[in-house]
């Protein structure tokens, strides 16, 4: 026993003074995993880039050279420039500004509806009763029918004479004589704004259902536990959590009123106390055969569109982080 506490220490004594070196454990640099992700991404986007640029890229562009050219629909090879004539006549004309105020007014009223009332279902909708699927699906079938179809609908269901709308507010008493709905310039852009949050409500309740289904159970539990009204619970921990879906659906519906066409032209023939931004724009293509015009207007539009679609963005990453 003794000899082998000896040979031990003899051994030791042996060994270099020096402390032998730690390995250090060298990780690839995350910059190189970075940019090689990145690169892989902007391969798996580049055909739809490619389509986007032939579909969308090209078409923005001839629209562009076009607005500042006096092109007529009969002979578009003779247009020549004419710099910002066109921009200038349109932001002068009584029927632009008035084109401009119904699509404002026209975005700010049914969004901000459909948003309320899609909310309403959708947080009903997230609960649990029995028919919740068939529910479900038949709130989507507005939604789902196409524009012009609706259109016509509720052209026939407003008419002042056959409509069934007028049938029912006069058993109703709420009215004493049938009222023409599109036709009167007092009541056409009210049946229009009607009409589009009919349609499109459904479509704000699907994507804030999404958004309901994907926030925790957890917070919604231990509200049961501790007692938390409902009212308090919606405004502390649902509404912000589901911020960030809301922000998404109100840009989505905001984009899609901005360029409102298809209802307006069918339901009221584009008149001018309903007539918005791209029935302007139409009626100066097609109508007046102004390319020119027609083409600036568009422009217009779609720098309009891109504008408000950058506040609501900032303004949506404002309010995530401050949250």
């Amino acid at each position: 026993m003794t000899m082998h506490t000896t040979v031990s220490s003899n051994f030791e004594e042996d060994l270099p003074s020096k402390s032998i070196p730690k390995v250090r454990r060298t990780c690839p640099p995350k910059t190189n995993f970075l940019a090689q992700k990145s690169y892989h991404a902007w391969l798996f986007l580049a055909p739809v880039i490619l389509v986007l640029l032939c579909v969308a890229a090209w078409p923005l562009f001839r629209t562009i050279s076009l607005s500042f050219t006096d092109a007529d629909l009969n002979d578009l090879a003779s247009a020549g420039l004419i710099g910002f004539e066109n921009y200038a006549f349109i932001l002068s004309d009584s029927e632009w500004q008035q084109s401009l105020r119904n699509t404002i007014l026209f975005a700010l009223i049914s969004v901000s509806l459909e948003t309320i009332f899609g909310l309403c279902v959708a947080l009903l909708l997230n609960k649990e009763f029995r028919g919740r699927f068939i529910v479900r699906t038949a709130v989507l079938v507005p939604w789902a029918i196409p524009t012009v179809v609706s259109a016509k609908m509720w052209g026939w269901m407003l008419h002042d004479i056959y409509g069934v709308m007028n049938v029912i507010f006069l058993n109703l008493h709420i009215i004493s004589t049938p009222l023409a709905w599109t036709a009167d310039s007092s009541l056409a852009f009210f049946s229009v704004v009607m009409v589009d949050v009919w349609k499109t409500t459904p479509f704000m309740a699907l994507l804030l259902l999404a958004g309901l289904q994907m926030l925790p159970k957890e917070c919604y539990e231990a509200s049961k536990v501790d007692g938390i009204h409902p009212l308090k619970l919606f405004t502390k921990v649902t509404l912000p959590l589901l911020m960030p879906a809301l922000i998404v659906a109100v840009i989505f519906r905001t984009l899609d009123a901005l360029r409102i066409f298809d209802l307006i032209y069918v339901l009221t023939s584009g008149s001018a106390e309903t007539m918005s931004m791209s029935v302007y724009a139409r009626q100066q293509l097609f109508d007046f055969q102004n390319v020119g015009v027609g083409s600036a207007a568009s422009t217009i539009l779609f720098i309009i569109i891109a504008f408000i679609s950058i506040i609501y963005l900032y303004a949506g990453k404002k309010i995530q982080q401050d949250a």
